[in-house]
């Protein structure tokens, strides 16, 4: 192997755990093996939503026809983005934000990608925390939230019958079914009667009193949860053990945590079509209940897309942040179809084994698929646990699903705090040799800014950040990253440092690639955007209504994350010399002098006009000759 780096002057330098002997990259480091870059990517593709979001999304859309709009946005918007970041990273070996040296107009962008995953990653972490709360609770038999105990109310049942409070025998009262009232020939006054419709089953319960204790809104804070607050502690000496040497250790617990919920799916699934009612599930899920004409409605194809854009995560930097550590030369092409390819076969095979045992739980309780069928929270923590605690050692089912929750949002953790901190050290070198510290220092602060979702009103505040922080903001990145590399840093030269990489290719191979960068990537996600904007409603959990100072500080979020691309751009032109409209604009729109290869052996004739910086300050730019002969067009 040809390394960029004299053997003996690495055997001299100083001991870093971030930098292995064998890395090509002396100051930032590399993936110690191709297969630790991929099981990162994988785990960071593969989230909590392609469990608990997908297959509820492709049951309301339509069954197997969801499929079709589903494989197009992949094909057109997913895929091609997919491929642009994690090219675009690997080629300069820089973070989300320095990238933007190649654009240095939209750097802002870059902010506003680092942003999004900082504050994702706040309440995400959360979720984590009430995985391992379920996780522990698991260890009883039976399960909790089995039957309504005495943590339950009035209105707990476990049938989905009216219910009456009537007079007992020793003073007070007591609630029996009226069912049971009839068989004995015994009545119940109307204003004693608890209608089924306002019923909860026990787990919707123990979700609401016992692990959250859900107050009655935003405006009622309360105490912090403490229970939920040790648990979210330890999801982040979780991420910070994990993380402690970089990529170097967490390149290795992926290993695990990215394989671990296939070997759980795949038990459930096994699991779950031998049981009664399994084939009624699935047929909602994706079988002759399908409904073909629903491909008429906009909104299938805006969940599509939604669904396909997000759990990709791409234009949250992370997809960037993971390749800037990849060897230069590594086949970032084959790397994006494959991590493509595995999120959506992993979303359809998750939604069999969801589907399979929520049949089974509509066919015990004597109920259509389509009123136990949930996405989110309500599948994670009612709709599915309950169906967990209505099999034989339920338990064991409970302790894999949750573990399984746990293993899957860690894998994006580790994404999210990797983006922040690679930001961090490519705008501030000097943080590179203190790697340690900083994971300590982020995870720390993210476990502070968390406490108030792990309040009273801590779910109100989780659903409140992922409403507005993971929607608008990252679209609007997503469309600005496309036209700031396709049209300002010019196709054709991005491109051409494509193949620096991964070799020359034939015109042809290119052809569809540059279609969707210049025309169906930005388009289809311009049109999203548009329509998700046009159909905005405020946002609630369950019945509850957000106020209107909690929708307006949901406004001022997404202005404070995006603010910063024209704030950026502004100072950029301000800072430039020469005339407004010619020359500033001109040279804010054009690669800086020290953009490029970050090593000195992969600049190659095209950028050896540039002179690279020295290792340890990117920042500093010490050439001013620009290349000149770079195609900017289709």
């Amino acid at each position: 192997m040809n390394l960029c780096k004299d053997q003996d002057e690495a055997s001299e330098a100083p001991w870093d755990p971030h930098i292995g002997v064998n890395d090509e990259n002396a100051d930032r480091g590399n993936w110690a093996s191709k297969t630790d870059y991929l099981l990162s990517m994988i785990g960071y593709a593969v989230g909590l939503g392609n469990v608990w979001r997908f297959p509820y999304l492709a049951y309301k859309n339509g069954g197997g026809a969801f499929l079709i709009p589903y494989i197009i946005m992949l094909t057109f918007a997913g895929l091609p983005l997919f491929f642009l970041e994690c090219s675009f990273g690997q080629f300069a070996s820089l973070g989300p934000v320095s990238l933007w040296k190649s654009v240095p107009i939209l750097q802002g962008v870059g902010i506003t990608m680092v942003l999004v995953s900082a504050i994702v990653s706040i309440y995400y972490n959360c979720i984590i925390g009430y995985s391992i709360y379920y996780l522990f609770a698991s260890f009883q038999n039976p399960l909790p939230w089995t039957d309504c105990y005495d943590w339950s109310n009035e209105k707990c049942s476990k049938q989905n019958k009216d219910l009456c409070r009537k007079p007992a025998a020793g003073g007070g009262f007591e609630v029996v079914n009226v069912t049971w009232l009839e068989e004995h020939n015994e009545s119940c006054a109307q204003e004693n009667i608890i209608p089924s419709a306002s019923l909860q089953s026990p787990s919707e319960q123990y979700w609401d009193i016992v692990a959250l204790r859900r107050s009655s809104g935003l405006d009622e804070t309360g105490e912090v949860v403490w229970h939920l607050a040790l648990c979210l502690l330890l999801a982040w000496i979780i991420v910070g053990v994990a993380m402690f040497k970089g990529i170097k250790s967490s390149g290795k617990v992926v290993y695990f945590t990215a394989t671990f919920p296939y070997a759980v799916l795949l038990i459930l699934l096994i699991r779950g079509v031998t049981l009664d009612g399994a084939r009624q599930g699935i047929e909602y899920y994706i079988g002759t209940q399908s409904d073909i004409s629903k491909l008429h409605d906009a909104e299938v194809w805006k969940d599509a897309a939604t669904q396909i854009f997000f759990s990709l995560s791409t234009a949250w930097g992370g997809l960037m942040a993971l390749s800037s550590y990849n060897k230069f030369h590594n086949n970032c092409y084959w790397d994006a179809i494959i991590v493509c390819t595995t999120n959506c076969a992993t979303s359809i095979f998750a939604g069999f084994a969801i589907f399979s045992i929520l049949g089974h739980i509509a066919y015990v309780s004597n109920k259509p698929v389509s009123e136990v069928a949930q996405s989110g929270f309500g599948l994670a923590f009612i709709a599915y646990p309950e169906a967990l605690s209505q099999l034989p050692v339920s338990p064991l089912w409970a302790v894999l699903f949750f573990f399984m929750l746990i293993t899957l949002g860690l894998d994006s953790m580790f994404a999210f705090i990797e983006t922040i901190k690679t930001t961090l050290q490519d705008e501030f070198p000097q943080l590179r040799s203190k790697g340690i510290h900083v994971t300590i220092a982020l995870c720390t602060m993210c476990f502070l800014l968390g406490l108030p979702c792990v309040t009273r009103a801590g779910i109100y505040w989780v659903n409140f950040i992922d409403h507005f922080c993971a929607g608008w903001a990252v679209l609007i990145a997503a469309v600005l990253e496309l036209i700031g590399i396709s049209y300002l840093y010019g196709g054709n030269r991005f491109i051409k440092d494509i193949e620096m990489m991964i070799g020359k290719k034939q015109r042809p191979f290119w052809w569809f690639w540059k279609a969707c960068w210049f025309v169906f990537s930005p388009g289809l996600l311009l049109a999203v955007l548009i329509w998700s904007l046009v159909t905005f409603t405020s946002p609630s959990y369950g019945t509850v209504q957000y106020p209107t100072w909690g929708v307006a500080m949901g406004w001022c979020m997404i202005a404070f994350i995006l603010v910063w691309i024209p704030i950026v751009a502004v100072v950029k032109i301000v800072k430039a010399e020469g005339n407004l409209c010619q020359q500033r604009i001109r040279k804010v729109c054009s690669p800086t002098p020290d953009w490029g290869p970050y090593l000195e052996c992969h600049r190659g004739d095209r950028y050896s006009q540039q002179q690279s910086p020295p290792p340890g300050n990117k920042q500093t730019h010490l050439s001013l000759v620009y290349v000149t002969d770079f195609d900017t067009g289709l």
